[in-house]
């Protein structure tokens, strides 16, 4: 026995070493995954979940099958079925970006919905999410000489996957994916699955070749069931607090790529450095039901506490100027704010909820004989906890109660799991318990919640929503006001003048401009613009976030004669929730006009409607001599809007392109007239827009492209490599490095504050 133990414990620095790359390369794949399966299924709030779901099954599968496998396997043999299974993920994601990027699309389509989404993800993702999912039991049968050292070597084991998942999102978030691209991080993690394989079979030869255990349970038979049902609440918990502090603090971070990154960075390196720590620590704990339940409550708590103190400080000075909406947040300053603030909120409950693992290991691990199963059956309770609460936090509670319903009810489920210590009468439960009823009765309502962190002060009125795609506040002041969307100001009420003019372009321009498709919608800018000429007939729009038209439907109510309203009324119009890029490419329709109200460039998901892809598909989606109408605030969306159409038009000052197969019938003359008209002037004043503001947008000459006409040698933005989106990693220069005079960086910064878009 002590020679065997000796093996062990000089192996498990090796299969650490392992572990931790294995995890690092998890969370690459993880992230390129689901932008890759967004790009054809939809990059939706409902599309997300149900991705993110396919992945934690597929590993959940895995966790179940090692857990019925391990036992009856030798140590040695599971220290090989790591190695094969660290070589089938690298294999697979060699594969995964032609797989996912080009094969899926091309064999199911981008029309899929709902239960068929999820099955071509679940597919897709199966193979290697299995091969995932059976590491930890794996090595948990390789690592544990003796039932006494197996929740301290299991757990440190874990602890180390999770600090390596950590690394893989920092790392990979702010360098790695914005410095390679998608397809050559996903090399990368290929090589790290490579690398921990082989690490693994050195460890190999240390792993004794014993028979497997026999079974002498010191506690009692069967699956730990009582741990199983915690461990699924766990899951649940940890999750749906995620999402509510990717919500709270995305928002707070103007919800760029870095963002998200940071928020998924600081949960794992805090929830594994928990775990760690517990592995030390457990073999010193007592009542460890008790101490389980404890961790989830504090968790919980202080989640509260800090949201809550946020919302009292957001119109202190210094709060409003490091984390305020209106500041200008996609700066190396704002994510060095957004750092501290998720350092606050989201690492203590991380590393409180990391403890906990090792505590129940601790708890299950009775039967040298059962080490594998029961790390595999545990597991499996946590994903299914993880799926769970990712679903429900997301699709249901955010979409119903919005963020601080959410957390009330959160806090709700963590006072229910101290009922056993309750009826034990224990007097530190009854403190917390306490402070978890308190803390959510005291918080405050979602309306006041949001109106407050998007500094609406008492002369103001602030019309908030929230569902699950976003949050939406419109801040008026006498009826006029900024619309923040996820943050950003995108869009006013009365409209901008730049917005009647991006809308209104496209149908000024087209002979016949019968169908007309608006990607964005905002404060209704674009599309109500879109319908001022009588010869239109239907017009489309598109918005990702659904509590937009919430608010617009507040403001109606009480604006009956405002241009939302008049579109409301008018039956051309049909405004849809929806991912603007899978309506272009499922959609099937030909249309005459298409406009992008596009997002800012620097935001999370907007290299999906800037790259070279997305405009080939506009282009196979408009009818001959269509035209595409979008702003241009970088070089690159110019430089790739020339690769993608042979004739454009750049319309300045206002840096708008206009593409199309055909010659653009562009004549300044002509358009000045068409503005000067009685029928725009009347749609004008609907959206209290002056028409002589119009003349000032394409007063500059105009830069024209045609087919023989000589294009930029440079890197625009693809599917695979959205510089632009990745703005710490690329320079973002404006687009009169290309088009001659448009917004420099400068002017993207202060249009970001003010109004957002063009």
């Amino acid at each position: 026995m002590l020679q065997r133990e000796g093996r062990g414990a000089a192996l498990v620095p090796l299969l650490a070493v392992a572990f931790f790359a294995s995890g690092f390369a998890a969370l690459l794949y993880q992230v390129v995954w689901q932008r890759l399966l967004g790009l054809f299924a939809g990059s939706d709030a409902v599309t997300a979940a149900i991705v993110v779901g396919a992945f934690l099954a597929g590993i959940g599968l895995g966790s179940l099958a090692a857990g019925l496998l391990t036992d009856r396997i030798t140590p040695r043999a599971a220290a090989t079925g790591f190695a094969l299974c660290e070589a089938g993920i690298a294999g697979f994601g060699l594969l995964s970006v032609p797989a996912l990027h080009v094969w899926l699309p091309a064999l199911v389509g981008h029309g899929l919905e709902g239960t068929q989404v999820f099955a071509a993800c679940f597919v897709a993702l199966l193979p290697p999410t299995f091969l995932m999912g059976m590491s930890l039991p794996l090595l948990s049968r390789a690592v544990v000489p003796r039932i006494e050292a197996a929740a301290g070597r299991i757990g440190l084991l874990y602890g180390l996957n999770t600090l390596g998942a950590g690394a893989g999102a920092l790392i990979g978030g702010f360098l790695l994916v914005g410095t390679l691209g998608f397809d050559r991080a996903v090399l990368l993690g290929s090589v790290l699955n490579l690398a921990a394989g082989l690490l693994a079979l050195p460890a190999r030869s240390m792993v004794p070749d014993l028979p497997p255990a026999p079974r002498v349970r010191t506690s009692g038979g069967g699956l730990p069931l009582g741990w199983m049902a915690l461990m699924f609440a766990s899951g649940f918990l940890i999750v749906a607090l995620e999402i509510l502090w990717v919500r709270v603090l995305g928002v707070l971070g103007q919800t760029s790529a870095y963002s998200f990154a940071l928020i998924l960075g600081v949960f794992l390196v805090a929830d594994g450095l928990g775990t760690v720590m517990g592995a030390r620590l457990v073999a010193r704990m007592g009542d460890l039901r008790r101490t389980f339940l404890l961790l989830q409550a504090g968790a919980t708590i202080w989640t509260l506490a800090t949201l809550a103190g946020f919302w009292a400080a957001a119109e202190w000075p210094a709060v409003a100027g490091a984390l305020g909406v209106d500041a200008w947040r996609h700066s190396t300053g704002a994510m060095a704010a957004l750092a501290a603030a998720a350092l606050i909120t989201v690492a203590p409950p991380s590393f409180l909820l990391g403890l906990s693992f090792p505590v129940v290991q601790r708890a299950v691990q009775d039967d040298l004989a059962t080490v594998g199963s029961r790390v595999g059956f545990v597991q499996v309770a946590n994903i299914m906890g993880n799926a769970g609460g990712g679903l429900f936090a997301g699709l249901v509670a955010l979409h119903l109660w919005g963020s601080a319903g959410a957390l009330k009810f959160l806090s709700f489920l963590a006072l229910a799991m101290m009922v056993p210590l309750l009826l034990r009468r224990d007097r530190p439960a009854f403190a917390v318990a306490a402070a978890l009823a308190a803390g959510a009765i005291a918080f405050p309502s979602n309306a006041a919640f949001w109106a407050r962190l998007h500094r609406t002060f008492p002369t103001q009125q602030a019309l908030v929503a929230e569902d699950r795609s976003g949050v939406v506040v419109l801040r008026l002041d006498g009826g006029n006001g900024a619309m923040f969307i996820q943050g950003h100001t995108q869009s006013r009420l009365p409209f901008l003048p730049i917005h009647v003019f991006l809308g209104a372009l496209g149908p000024a321009l087209h002979p016949a401009p019968r169908d007309v498709m608006v990607v964005g919608v905002g404060s209704g800018g674009t599309p109500y613009a879109a319908g001022w000429n009588p010869a239109t007939e239907q017009v489309r729009a598109v918005e990702l976030v659904g509590a937009v038209y919430d608010v617009l439907d507040t403001y109606r109510a009480q604006q009956p004669d405002s241009a939302p309203a008049l579109m409301a009324r008018d039956r051309r119009f049909s405004l849809v929730v929806g991912d603007g890029r899978k309506e272009v490419f499922a959609g099937g329709a030909q249309w005459d006009v298409i406009e992008a109200d596009a997002i800012l460039p620097q935001t999370s998901h907007s290299g999906m409607l800037y790259s070279v892809e997305f405009l080939d598909g506009v282009k196979d989606s408009l009818r001959p001599g269509g035209l595409f109408v979008q702003w241009a605030p970088t070089e690159r969306v110019v430089a790739g809007f020339l690769q993608t159409f042979p004739h454009v038009v750049m319309i300045r000052p206002a840096s708008i392109l206009i593409g199309s197969d055909r010659p653009i019938p562009y004549d300044a003359e002509a358009l000045a007239a068409r503005f000067a008209s009685p029928e725009f002037a009347r749609w004008a004043e609907g959206a209290k827009v002056d028409p002589a503001a119009m003349a000032a947008m394409f007063s500059a000459p105009p830069r024209i492209w045609g087919p023989a006409d000589a294009r930029p040698a440079m890197a625009a933005n693809t599917d695979l490599f959205p510089r632009d989106e990745y703005w710490l990693n690329n320079d973002v220069r404006g687009a009169e490095q290309l088009g001659g005079a448009g917004p420099t960086r400068t002017v993207l910064a202060r249009r970001g504050q003010a109004g957002g878009g063009p």
